[in-house]
């Protein structure tokens, strides 16, 4: 019987596939494997069950075309990518969120913001770092899962959507996971005091069945690497940049050298967030030296 489903988890060469509220172990037919083919969680796939019966086995006949994917972590077909970062413990960092928004806009995978831990901070800290992200038009979620602060609003916004939240060990993903459904999640780490990083608690993506759609705890990373972006690609995925790009007097212009740059005016004028200028900065930097890297 040929049927169709969603890959809610991957291991060990074996496939997970959520098929009208069955789950189906599943291998890859061997048609596929004879071609380059690309399968992970979140794909929504064509599986035949084994024998005459419905049973619970099965193999992936072909993969269904992609809304979008996620490389870091491999996700596929999201409606969102909750960006998890803590305001504090450890430390916020303006760089790592800044490059999570870089890669879902080259993923072209619409983002959520969360950030964790406001019961440790004040108002005016969490206002101001929310602030940057808001005026640029991402959507953010100032929460606490101790004291409950922002949960239902992101609890209401997350339902029957297909769902991943990423971001570096340690920041509250699965804790943030755990206050919006009580159970959802076995066990979340803690930080260490000596290296002010979390354990990693999350081994591999799962989609979890939640509200008519799926919750994903992925695995924490607290290095984002940019290996595959392209120089002249980037400007574009910092939204701000836009407006103030027609007062450049170069096309196209690396908004870092330039005797004339809009951008860098708007910068100077407090139009753009001096935070977000040193990430695209930064970045920019990084994606040199990984181009200097392979030339080599």
């Amino acid at each position: 019987m040929v049927r169709t489903g969603i890959v809610v988890r991957s291991y060990s060469g074996y496939y997970y596939v959520d098929s009208d509220g069955v789950t189906v172990t599943c291998k890859v037919k061997g048609h596929m494997k004879q071609k380059r083919f690309s399968l992970c969680t979140g794909d929504r796939v064509a599986l035949e069950l084994k024998g005459e019966n419905e049973t619970r086995e099965g193999m992936i006949t072909a993969v269904l075309p992609r809304r979008n994917c996620l490389s870091r972590p491999a996700v596929a077909n999201l409606d969102f990518l909750v960006i998890t970062l803590a305001l504090t413990q450890p430390e916020f960092s303006f760089l790592i969120m800044d490059k999570l928004l870089v890669l879902a806009a080259a993923s072209d995978v619409p983002v959520l913001i969360v950030l964790t831990k406001a019961d440790l901070v004040t108002e005016e800290l969490a206002g101001s770092v929310a602030s940057i992200y808001n005026t640029i038009g991402y959507e953010t979620f100032i929460v606490s899962s101790k004291t409950g602060l922002g949960i239902d609003r992101l609890r209401a916004r997350l339902t029957g959507k297909i769902t991943a939240l990423g971001g570096p060990s340690g920041v509250g993903k699965s804790s943030a996971l755990n206050a919006i459904q009580p159970g959802l999640l076995r066990g979340t780490g803690e930080i260490s005091s000596k290296i002010s990083r979390g354990r990693h608690t999350t081994r591999y993506t799962e989609l979890i069945p939640f509200n008519g759609g799926y919750l994903a705890d992925t695995p924490g990373f607290g290095n984002v690497l940019m290996e595959s972006m392209e120089l002249e690609a980037l400007p574009k995925y910092f939204p701000e940049f836009q407006q103030y790009e027609e007062a450049c007097k170069f096309s196209p212009c690396s908004h870092t050298h330039e005797p004339v740059c809009g951008v860098k005016d708007a910068v100077r004028a407090g139009k753009i967030a001096s935070s977000r200028y040193t990430s695209y900065i930064l970045i920019l930097q990084e994606l040199k030296e990984n181009k200097e890297r392979a030339r080599k």
